[in-house]
């Protein structure tokens, strides 16, 4: 299949794509992807450096006659999420990604293709390498841990870049430009439990939620998708009012960014109890099936038997638990006022986890207003509060505000207006963006987002149309031929 994916156009883009899905990197373990980049431009003779974050850096000098317009830094991130099926065998420390055409779509075999962002890695490195585009001076910034925490971003010094423009080539649908952004926060939780004995006469089951679509957790928050862990905490909260269910372990999701797609439990029940519970998870399987129907039609709730576990988390505990998790808020919290179906503030019950002694939960919250991304940030705490778990929030990262007057977006307007003959959308985004952070430290930088389309982002059910990429080389390559001289 790789060789077919060698032959879609534009060739040079799909290549360096290959090359970099063969290459492990996942957030936080970008050392070769990094060195891959870092060897290219060397080789290539262009200006390569490393900064002491992990971005990494090449300029190119402008082509003749080009050489007095404004300079543009052409911006993605080298990492990936790293999201597969319970029932695929892929280790992403060392395994190449194993992607594959399906009916005009490049996708991955039960994993995340990392399309995000390796698409706009690829186009960069196309860009550097060839020799018939008309451009500017080019910087091409390749920034680190932007899933996770935004790190390459946060550790940018403000003394790096040299450009006028930046083009930030990390969004996800083609005939949208972006020109601002939400801000983001993730809260943590951790309970501390204590280990109970498991009653005699009982039976273990272990529950499991699967099937879930999952995705981003900002660009998809407001498309109806289900959460496996809301979904198997109202079934833990229920068995444990009606048949006295007592819980041994939790465990869902995984990313703060993505929608938690399955999510497993191990529990007990006394075995006079043990058919009610059976009708109960069966009852409760078609129940949910029937309200997510439209937007999670592989939805399935299943139990088997299992072995009887050596503790239980406390009764106490695991009250307080499943109280919390049923009241934290999760999903879209409000719609923007001011510009129409846009998602102004959301929050994602992201992971649990069940771990010696403790309960860890993850959530991330998300606002393009300030202060109603505080509010959301204390809406998730004061949750836990009640139940006097320990809570701790990331220093967030900022929001981007978009640009009335930018000049970059009225070259990008009118190249792709001149290119498909039609108006492209100009939008902001609900997800976050590194032009926040970056803008924080350039403030006179212009700036703009815009990729191919790519679905489900953050899952394995990412995907990466195939015509989208050659328009989106297309229009990149026109923009930078009508970027302005210098005044």
């Amino acid at each position: 299949m790789e060789k077919e994916i060698s032959k879609l156009r534009p060739e040079r883009i799909w290549h360096y794509f290959l090359e970099i899905c063969k290459i492990p990197r996942a957030s936080k373990k970008e050392k070769e992807i990094a060195e891959y980049i870092i060897k290219f431009g060397k080789k290539h003779n262009l200006e390569t450096f490393q900064d002491g974050t992990g971005n990494v850096l090449i300029r190119k000098p402008g082509t003749k006659g080009k050489e007095n317009i404004k300079s543009v830094c052409l911006q993605s991130h080298i990492d990936m999420v790293c999201e597969k099926n319970n029932d695929v065998i892929h280790n992403f420390d060392k395994d190449p990604i194993n992607a594959y055409i399906d009916n005009g779509w490049v996708k991955a075999k039960g994993t995340t293709l990392g399309a995000d962002d390796g698409i706009g890695v690829a186009t960069e490195l196309a860009i550097l390498e060839a020799t018939n585009i008309k451009h500017g001076t080019l910087e091409c910034l390749f920034t680190v841990d932007e899933e996770t925490g935004l790190t390459g971003a946060f550790g940018l010094k403000p003394n790096i870049l040299k450009s006028n423009i930046l083009i930030n080539l990390d969004s996800e649908d083609h005939g949208q430009i972006f020109i601002g952004c939400a801000g983001g926060k993730g809260t943590t939780v951790s309970i501390n439990y204590y280990k109970e004995n498991v009653p005699e006469n009982s039976v273990a089951f272990k529950l499991t939620i699967k099937g879930l679509k999952g995705g981003h957790s900002g660009d998809d928050i407001n498309k109806g998708l289900g959460n496996a862990n809301k979904l198997m905490n109202r079934l833990l909260w229920n068995a444990a009012d009606k048949h006295n269910l007592r819980l041994a372990k939790f465990d869902g999701g995984n990313l703060r960014n993505a929608i938690a797609r399955e999510s497993y439990a191990i529990v007990t029940i006394l075995k006079s109890k043990k058919e009610q519970f059976i009708n109960y998870v069966k009852e409760y399987n078609k129940i949910v099936k029937k309200e997510l129907k439209t937007t999670e039609p592989n939805l399935e709730v299943s139990f088997k038997q299992t072995d009887i576990p050596e503790y239980l988390i406390d009764i106490k505990t695991q009250n307080d638990l499943l109280n919390a998790l049923y009241a934290c808020p999760h999903g879209v919290i409000e719609m923007s006022r001011d510009i129409p179906n846009f998602v102004e503030t959301s929050t994602n019950l992201a992971s649990i986890r069940t771990r010696d002694n403790d309960i860890f939960i993850t959530t991330s919250q998300r606002s393009s207003v300030e202060s109603a991304l505080d509010d959301a940030v204390n809406m998730v705490s004061s949750t836990f509060k009640l139940i006097e778990a320990k809570i701790e929030h990331s220093s967030g990262y900022p929001g981007w505000t978009p640009n009335p007057d930018s000049e970059i977006v009225e070259i990008t307007k009118n190249a792709f207006k001149k290119l498909f003959n039609k108006k492209p959308l100009v939008l902001a985004v609900h997800a976050g963006l590194e032009c926040g952070l970056i803008g924080k430290k350039y403030p006179k930088m212009d700036m703009i987002s815009y990729g191919p389309t790519i679905k489900a982002v953050h899952s394995p059910d990412e995907k990466i149309n195939i015509n989208t990429v050659e328009q989106f080389w297309k229009l990149t390559i026109e923009v930078l031929k009508n970027i302005p001289e210098q005044k």
